[in-house]
């Protein structure tokens, strides 16, 4: 890969790095502790929406973050010619 294109890998994995870091932190940081108690006035199956984010909706989101990351990672792969068949 040229000097060019190894600046524009990079940068393209970071941003989709960046990204995927952000709705770690508010899912995990976020949901679970700082909006929790504006989560618990809305209840899913019974609990507040905090408690329920902090105990099981944040493992939801962060494996949809795995699934998403690679395909994503695939793509930027692809596109700059460094995929493996």
């Amino acid at each position: 890969m040229e000097n060019g294109n190894n600046d524009a890998y990079w940068k393209a994995t970071l941003r989709l790095l960046a990204k995927v870091l952000v709705i770690w932190f508010l899912v995990s940081y976020g949901a679970g502790i700082l909006f929790a108690p504006l989560l618990n006035n809305i209840h899913l199956g019974g609990y507040p929406l905090g408690f329920w984010f902090a105990q099981q909706g944040s493992i939801y989101v962060f494996v949809a973050l795995i699934f998403y990351y690679a395909k994503k990672m695939g793509d930027i792969d692809r596109e700059f010619d460094v995929h493996e068949d």
